[in-house]
This record gives C-alpha cells, structure tokens and sequence, in this order.
C-alpha cells in the first residue's frame, strides 16, 4: 500500500510537537502523493515537515494554480489602462499570498476530509489522517496562516481587500462540495480564479468586463486540470461515495475536457478584446493564448485516464500552460504601443 512508503529519516524519528501541548506521532519520511525528492522531505527541519506538508509546500503545483489567475488579472489591468508602480507589488503580493492562502485553503481541506483522506490509499499518509499532527495543532497551523494572508491583503486598495476577504466564503464551501454536488471543480474554480478579480481591482480599484470573462475562462480551465487530476482517485472515491467530475464523466471525459479546453481560450480571447489592446498588444497576448491552446490539446492528446501516473504529470503540466498566458499578458501590459 502506498501507506507503506511512511517512514522516519532515520532510526530514531523526532516527535512533532503538537500545537496543543502535547505530541503528535514521528514525522514520516516522505507523503505518498508528494513529488520525489523535493525540499521539504530533503531540507526542512524534520519537525517543521509535518505543518509544511500541511500546507503543502512539499507539492507548489497548487500555489502556481492559485497565483497565475492573480498574474492574468495584473496584465489584463494593464492593457486595459496603462502599467503602475503598484502592478510590481501587485505581482509580488499576489505571490506572496498564493503561497500563505493556498497552504490554509489545504489545511482547511485536510481539516474537513481527514476521515476521508483515511480512506483513500493515495492521501492516508498525510499529517492528519496519519496522525503525525493534532486536530487542534491543525486548527492553530489555519489560523496563523490566515492572519498573514490578511496582513499582506491590507497592503492592497479597499475593492482589493473587499474582494479578499468575499474570497473566504468560497474557500470554506470548496471542500464540502464533493459531498453534494458532482461538480466540486466547480466550487475549486470559484475559488482558485478568484485572484484574477482581485489583481484587477488591485490595479485601479475597479472592475471591468476583462477580468470577469478571464475569471469565466479560470473556472473552465480548472475543470480541465482537476477533472485530470481527480482520476487518480476515481475508484477510492466510489468506494467511499465521494462525487467529483471525474467519476460523472467516466469515459466520455476526454470530450467534456475538450469543451472546457475551447471555452477556456475562446473566454481570455474575449477577456483581452474587451480591454481594447493596441495592435501589438493585441498580438502578443493572442500568441500567449494561441500557446495555452495549443499547451491544452496537447494535454489531451496525451491524457489516459486509466494511468495515475500520466493524470498526475498532466496536472502539474498545467503551470507551463497558465504561465504562457502570464507571461504574454502582462508582456503586452507593458507594451503600450
């Protein structure tokens, strides 16, 4: 099982200290759904592995997911208006954010589905479920994280921090989802794209048409990669009556992700339409999309459901795809032609 992969850095693991005063289980080497070698099983203290592991800073898969929306709304500003000082901290904050509010988001999510997570041979091994950290610990691990995504949050203009803390709401829902509804990709896209809406409001402290139709494009791409990633786990999740998209979909999922793929370019195709770009501005961002598009075919030309492995690189693939969006958009931000 791949429970079995837990197990100490050396013959005399340390003991976590719990956040409630007592001790939790030793750390495990390694998470069974992490990446090999990466810095947290590698470099971190070992008894900081378990709270790090909780906000998943072992697999940033996630946190660029989170950020590349926030990155998409700072270059359709920009475009839209003209590039300001502030889009350098906008940039950087948004960074900073992700990484602290992704990490609570999972805490949250492991707080709510540690029963779950027990059940499923892929996540059993995680700090929680296993033990290695205190319920209580986890709900302190939460809060101090939240409490820096709100300093950082309230460094931005008042629509930004609206639209931030409006955000929390979404967060909470996200991982009851699956226990009601077939579409919780939907409740992660809500979420997860937020950012791009925030950005925006960050720039000029306003809305506009750009964003929402970007965040619409957000919403069916994270679709896209968590019905890829949810795969992995479809034949736990109906053991356990666990709904997701992937299991509604089951073999016609390669035509559903292909419906997302397509309304997903042709949204941010319209998203920087509607900022008005100057020609060279609008080509650069329309070869950024071209690349995404063709990122995502590429995507599906290789997806084999039946292969965990495969679904799980194809998913972490994805930051290659959203970054190629970043990086045009707010290349044609700057380039006010």
């Amino acid at each position: 099982m791949l429970a079995d992969l837990m197990q100490s850095d050396d013959p005399t693991p340390p003991v976590t200290p719990s956040a409630a005063g007592g001790t939790a289980r030793p750390a495990a080497a390694t998470v069974a759904d992490a990446p090999g070698g990466n810095w947290v099983d590698r470099h971190a203290p070992p008894n900081w592995r378990p709270w790090l592991r909780l906000s998943r800073a072992d697999r940033p898969i996630g946190t660029w997911l989170l950020l590349l929306p926030c990155w998409w709304g700072t270059g359709l500003a920009m475009i839209a208006d003209r590039p300001r000082w502030v889009d350098l901290w906008v940039v950087i904050a948004c960074g900073i954010g992700a990484l602290v509010m992704r990490g609570a988001g999972c805490t949250w999510n492991d707080i709510t589905d540690r029963d779950i997570d027990a059940s499923v041979a892929r996540t059993r091994s995680r700090p929680l479920p296993s033990g290695q950290v205190t319920l209580r610990g986890t709900y302190l691990w939460l809060a101090a994280q939240l409490a820096l995504g709100a300093l950082i949050l309230l460094t931005m203009n008042g629509a930004a921090i609206a639209l931030g803390f409006a955000s929390l709401g979404l967060v909470a829902i996200y991982p009851f989802a699956k226990r009601f509804t077939w579409w919780p990709q939907v409740f992660l896209g809500l979420a997860f794209n937020w950012g791009v809406l925030l950005a925006f409001a960050a720039h000029g402290g306003k809305l506009h048409p750009a964003p929402l139709l970007a965040y619409a494009a957000g919403i069916l791409w994270t679709l896209h990669y968590d019905t890829i990633y949810a795969h992995q786990d479809a034949e736990d999740d109906a053991l356990i009556g666990v709904k997701s998209t992937a299991r509604l979909f089951g073999n016609d999922s390669p035509r559903w992700l292909l419906g997302f793929a397509a309304g997903s370019v042709l949204l941010l195709a319209a998203a920087v339409a509607a900022t008005r770009p100057s020609a060279v501005q609008a080509v650069l961002a329309m070869l950024g999309i071209a690349g995404f598009a063709a990122h995502l075919l590429w995507q599906l030309r290789r997806f084999d459901q039946h292969d965990s492995d495969s679904c799980l690189r194809l998913f972490r693939a994805n930051r290659d795809a959203g970054l190629i969006v970043a990086g045009a958009l707010l290349l044609a931000g700057l380039a006010q032609v």
